[in-house]
């Protein structure tokens, strides 16, 4: 780490696009390796680091948990997936599992139109297929 630039936490949140509070909760949870410190003892990351939270920060847009981004964390910038068979096939796993909740959310598009199209929303029976299209949140709070 010696000719290393070095970023205090708060400036490292900055460039992260993160929270110092999600930085240190994802290193507590070992999604982040534990931060270097300075001789006083304050946290400090490197570009590298920065670069880690940015990967995180993508793939939880994915739809990926934290556990589910382990694997991909500790695989160093320059991999080949192609080097790493479990990981590519969890990746095409939720690439899959990406494109049926798109094809779901299509019905749903697809269901509201033909209601706009007809102006009402009677007598048609419901043409969505599949699971319940509630969220989690909203499944949660059904009966409170």
């Amino acid at each position: 780490m010696s000719d290393e630039v070095l970023y205090s936490i708060k400036e490292t949140a900055e460039k992260a696009g993160l929270s110092e509070d999600t930085i240190r909760y994802y290193e507590k949870i070992e999604l982040l390796p534990r931060a270097h410190r300075k001789a006083n003892r304050h946290r400090v990351y490197r570009q590298e680091d920065i670069r880690i939270m940015k990967l995180i920060t993508c793939l939880k847009k994915t739809g990926m948990s934290l556990e589910e981004m382990k694997p991909y964390l500790h695989m160093s910038m320059d991999s080949d997936l192609d080097e790493f068979p479990e990981e590519r096939e969890m990746l095409v796993s939720h690439r899959m599992k990406v494109e049926a909740q798109i094809a779901s959310l299509q019905q749903v598009v697809d269901f509201i139109d033909e209601k706009l199209d007809k102006r009402s929303m009677y007598p048609d029976e419901c043409t969505l297929t599949g699971e319940n299209q509630m969220s989690v949140f909203e499944k949660k709070n059904m009966f409170l």
